[in-house]
C-alpha cells in the first residue's frame, strides 16, 4: 500500500508522485461579528487551502462546539478578543490543536499591543485585514503551518514606546506622561472625550469622520501610555485639576 503524504496544497502524493484533490480536513474558525468577514474573503481562503473549511460563528457559545473537522486556526474579531481570552481554557481543551489569531481592521493603525499578545492566554499572533491578498493569504499559511505572525508595525510602536519609556526623577519616581505630547487637534479631542462626548459627537463638532476620531484617539492611548479612552480622560482631568491647584496657590 502507498505512503500518503499530506501538503499545504491540498492534494495527497503517493509514493509515485500520482496526485489526487482531498476534502475538507481542518476548520478554519471566525469568532466575528456578521458581516466582518467578506463572502468573497471566505471563497479565496477555501480556493487556496481546499484542505480547510471555514466556519464562521458570533459568539463564544458557538465557537466552543466540537465541528466536523478538527479546528486549525481561531481567528477572533478584535472587538471579541477579550471575551475570547476569558474563555481561553474552555477554547483550548475543545479545540487542543488550534492556533489563535487575533483580526485588526488595519496594518497602519493597530489597537493591539505587543503586551497584549505577550500576556493573552490565547492569542499568538496578529492579522490585519487591509493587506494586499497575496500577502494576507501567505500569512494564513504561515499560521496554518503552526506560525506566529505579528505586524511589522506592531515591532515598531512597541519599540518607540521602549524608547519613549517615562524618565525617571532623582528621588526614582517616575515621571507620567503630559498632555504636552498630543497635537492640537488630540488635545482638543481629548478635552471632548473627558467631558463625557461619544466619538459621533466629536466627530460632528470638528467635522470629521468617526473613524478619524478613532484614529486620533488610538494615538493619544499610546502617547499618554495608558490603555483605553477612559484612562486618558481620566488622565486629562488629574492635570487640569492639578494646574488649577497651583494657579489657586
Amino acid at each position: 500500500m502507498g505512503i500518503y503524504m499530506m501538503l499545504l496544497d491540498g492534494n495527497e502524493h503517493d509514493s509515485v508522485g500520482a496526485s489526487r484533490r482531498v476534502g475538507p480536513q481542518r476548520v478554519i474558525l471566525i469568532l466575528a461579528n456578521s458581516g466582518s468577514i467578506s463572502p468573497s474573503l471566505v471563497d479565496a481562503v477555501e480556493r487556496e487551502f481546499p484542505w480547510t473549511r471555514i466556519e464562521q460563528v458570533e459568539t463564544l457559545a458557538a465557537a466552543c462546539a466540537v465541528f466536523a473537522y478538527p479546528v486549525a486556526l481561531i481567528l477572533v474579531d478584535r472587538a471579541l478578543m477579550r471575551k475570547a481570552e476569558a474563555e481561553a481554557t474552555e477554547l483550548l481543551r475543545i479545540h487542543p490543536h488550534a492556533l489563535t489569531a487575533v483580526i485588526e481592521p488595519y496594518d497602519k493603525v493597530l489597537v493591539t499591543s505587543l503586551t497584549d499578545v505577550v500576556r493573552s492566554p490565547l492569542i499568538r499572533s496578529v492579522l490585519p485585514m487591509d493587506l494586499r491578498l497575496d500577502v494576507w493569504l501567505s500569512i494564513m499559511r504561515l499560521l496554518l503551518c503552526g506560525g506566529q505572525y505579528l505586524p511589522p508595525t506592531l515591532i515598531l510602536e512597541s519599540k518607540l514606546r521602549h524608547q519613549k519609556a517615562p524618565a525617571y526623577a532623582d528621588n526614582g519616581i517616575a515621571q507620567t506622561p503630559t498632555v504636552a505630547a498630543l497635537t492640537t487637534r488630540e488635545s482638543q479631542i481629548l478635552g471632548m472625550v473627558s467631558h463625557g462626548l461619544q466619538n459621533k459627537l466629536i466627530a460632528a463638532e470638528c467635522g470629521l469622520s468617526e473613524h478619524t476620531v478613532k484614529i486620533h484617539l488610538h494615538h493619544i492611548i499610546r502617547k499618554l501610555g495608558v490603555h483605553n479612552r477612559t484612562e486618558a480622560a481620566a488622565h486629562f482631568r488629574n492635570l487640569h485639576d492639578s494646574s488649577r491647584a497651583m494657579n489657586e496657590n
